[in-house]
């Protein structure tokens, strides 16, 4: 069983880490998740002697993982996000944050996949140009072990430089193009097979019909984009003394829930809008439904929270909290969870609570500020 993330990294992730286990003879069931549910990973872990991978998720959430297991599985994580302890001896997480790197900024869930196909066989560096498209998602350009990987791609010829593109030879498409589809089918497409095309794209080739797939799903969200983006200009958004927040409700209806925290990024830069000096905080509907795995009980609001400019100079600095430690104590005080980076994470909560996770959040906030 292969589980990975919803967005262009987990999607290469995924695609670097299947093309490796088939070299190794070992077929792989792919389960896309947006988050590590707990009704997810019961589901995925109730069989006993099966292998069972996780690419760009799973760290944040090793301790869940090692309850639902309960030693009944080999698990392999490879992973960047802030990591929990395991506690089982059959859970394997090499997320290269135990080592002393940062996964916010150093290396991504790709590069961790690549580097882990690479040590099980050589023959697997004709992906390392898969790991630099996952590695596209880290803001500020190729660092630490991404740029190993850019200078690996370089000097094999895997990619080549085109001005500012990064051109991949066999595929014929921009690191960058391949990234940004990926992006979209994840997302956006969540619900119509657009995870398991976006691997598909990966080891093959972005076809005429991929492209067009990715160009209606974006027109599809650009629409629902502007629809919150007016809502909010004209009712604004709710603050607390350090944070800010809105709710999409069920303006994204049909696509995955990745796509609230792809507008918090974008929504952050909108200066007549959003304040510079809080937390940003969304909201949208959650579906129930767990493509390939089945429904989840009750209902559930997916959140994410990203740091505009002021807030990710102070989180530097030390004068205020990383987002996902602050993210994870509120949630958990109101029967959800979170995890992700210093700069940005999300989460699920039952969805009658949402304006209570708003308000501990802030709480939660001013309580360690003051300390």
């Amino acid at each position: 069983m292969l589980v990975f993330h919803d967005d262009a990294d987990g999607i290469a992730s995924a695609a670097i880490t299947s093309r490796a286990l088939e070299r190794l003879g070992i077929g792989a069931r792919l389960v896309c998740l947006e988050k590590t549910y707990p009704f997810a990973l019961e589901k995925l872990h109730e069989r006993e002697g099966s292998l069972l991978v996780y690419c760009d998720i799973g760290s944040a959430h090793a301790d869940w993982i090692s309850e639902y297991n309960g030693g009944r599985n080999l698990v392999v994580i490879l992973d960047h996000h802030d990591p929990k302890p395991a506690r089982d001896e059959k859970i394997v997480d090499l997320n290269l944050e135990h080592y002393g790197f940062k996964g916010e900024e150093e290396f991504s869930g790709s590069t961790a996949c690549y580097l882990f196909a690479k040590c099980v066989d050589e023959a697997n560096r004709d992906l390392v140009h898969l790991a630099l498209v996952g590695a596209a998602e880290i803001p500020g350009g190729y660092r630490g072990l991404n740029e190993l990987v850019l200078r690996e791609a370089l000097e094999s010829g895997s990619v080549a430089r085109r001005g500012r593109d990064l051109v991949i030879r066999e595929l014929d498409c921009t690191v960058r193009e391949l990234f940004q589809v990926l992006q979209v089918l994840g997302a956006v497409g969540y619900y119509s097979g657009g995870p398991e095309l976006g691997v598909e794209a990966c080891l093959e080739g972005l076809s005429s019909a991929v492209r067009d797939l990715a160009k209606r799903l974006e027109g599809r969200r650009k629409r629902a984009n502007k629809r919150v983006l007016a809502m909010l200009y004209r009712r604004g958004l709710e603050e607390g003394e350090y944070v800010q927040w809105f709710d999409a409700g069920s303006a994204f209806r049909g696509m995955g829930a990745k796509v609230v925290g792809q507008f918090c990024s974008y929504l952050q830069y909108r200066r007549g809008l959003v304040k510079p000096d809080k937390y940003l905080l969304g909201f949208m509907d959650l579906q129930r439904t767990i493509p390939g795995l089945g429904e989840i009980e009750g209902e559930f609001s997916k959140f994410s929270l990203r740091t505009p400019e002021l807030v990710r100079r102070k989180i530097g600095a030390g004068e205020m909290p990383p987002a996902a430690s602050v993210l994870e104590e509120a949630a958990e005080a109101c029967g959800g969870f979170a995890d992700g980076h210093a700069y940005a994470a999300s989460g699920v909560v039952p969805a009658e609570r949402k304006a209570e996770l708003a308000e501990l959040l802030d709480r939660a906030v001013g309580e360690r500020v003051a300390r």
